[in-house]
């Protein structure tokens, strides 16, 4: 095993450019991409027309910016709508008397918080305007906004152990989503080198030396366990001590980084069964692999993600049991009873890809 193991380990110290700018661009992708999601204020265009534009701009401008998370500003109508086509703007409002229109050229899940956030404002003022009939609405809002100052009934949400929830940080989902999808293709490529060693004849020839065919199995997905680990444990160290973020406790993190990278080698295995040279698997699993976090929904915050057949495809794959796993403990300090399941279900995804691609391997003629 270890002649093979220092065998891939010459190789990455003549040639380590592959794993850098893998490095880096787990880094990079999280900072560019992170912050521009986290942003806690959006600014959202809103506009109307007809002859009372000004007052419905007015009014709704007024009712929507009592929401904190986003900023309505009123602009004109051909501005707004120029700057959603040229995609300086996501989306923009049209605002009525009572309803409201939706400006913007794609779906993303910006656009759908804003929605809901619109859409709770109209909610609520319909049904204010049907309580108070034919009297003034301005009164009626005033008298329930001081009522609810101080309500007969209040609701306040703890955790089990009588601490406050904890919001969800898309900065950290963000960071842990990019180290974990890049690292993917790290181990992935180098579990290919058993394919590359079959093709080009190497691996015959040390079947006729002293190193068993376990040995040089071992020493493949060995180094690439090391590997894959020794590349998020960089990204993670940078992120934790130089750039100051909060990852929970650290120890947990690393074990469920260890299984994760443990069934992602087994699965990449499978794909090494699957496919029969290196140019088909890095053709296949650079094609596949992109998919899944899309899938797993780990660009985009909880809940997103409802479809049922697509949710199980990304089961199928140990990413989403990972990021389950850490961002509980991230962000919801769980212990190891909550984060069992998750560690199980990559297990035995790494236990069947590892025993149906070895086997793979060795039927094939």
């Amino acid at each position: 095993m270890f002649p093979v193991f220092k065998a891939q380990l010459r190789k990455d110290k003549r040639n380590p450019v592959t794993i850098i700018l893998f490095i880096v661009a787990s880094i990079a992708a999280t900072l560019i991409f992170g912050n521009s999601t986290i942003e806690s204020n959006t600014e959202v265009a809103i506009f109307s027309s007809g002859p009372s534009a000004k007052e419905i701009e007015n009014k709704w401008e007024n009712l929507l910016n009592k929401n904190e998370s986003s900023t309505f500003v009123i602009t004109e109508e051909d501005k707004a709508r120029e700057d959603v086509i040229e995609g300086r703007r996501d989306v923009a409002i049209h605002v009525m008397e009572n309803d409201y229109r939706l400006v913007t050229s794609s779906y993303m899940p910006q656009i759908l918080l804003v929605e809901q956030q619109v859409q709770e404002v109209f909610r609520k003022e319909a049904q204010l305007v049907a309580a108070a009939g034919n009297e003034n609405t301005d009164e009626l809002r005033s008298d329930i906004e001081e009522y609810m100052e101080d309500p007969p009934l209040q609701v306040q949400t703890q955790t089990l152990n009588e601490a406050d929830v904890s919001k969800h940080d898309m900065g950290i989902q963000l960071l842990f989503g990019f180290t974990l999808f890049i690292v993917m293709f790290t181990i992935g490529f180098k579990v290919n080198g058993i394919t590359a060693d079959k093709v080009n004849g190497i691996w015959n020839r040390m079947i006729l030396s002293s190193v068993s065919k376990t040995s040089m199995y071992s020493g493949h997905l060995c180094y690439s366990f090391c590997i894959g680990f020794f590349q998020t444990l960089i990204v993670f160290l940078i992120f934790k001590y130089v750039m100051g973020y909060d990852l929970g406790n650290f120890s947990m993190i690393l074990v469920i980084v260890a299984v994760y990278i443990v069934s992602m080698v087994s699965v990449a295995m499978l794909f090494t069964g699957i496919l029969r040279t290196p140019e088909q698997f890095n053709m296949v699993f650079s094609s596949v692999i992109p998919i899944i976090p899309i899938i797993s929904g780990v660009y985009m915050p909880p809940g997103t993600i409802s479809n049922v057949f697509l949710q199980f495809i990304a089961d199928l794959f140990p990413l989403t049991h990972a990021m389950d796993a850490v961002l509980h403990v991230a962000i919801h300090d769980a212990g190891w009873s909550d984060i069992t399941l998750p560690l199980v279900i990559m297990l035995l995804i790494g236990v069947v890809s590892m025993g149906v691609g070895i086997n793979m391997v060795e039927r094939r003629k």
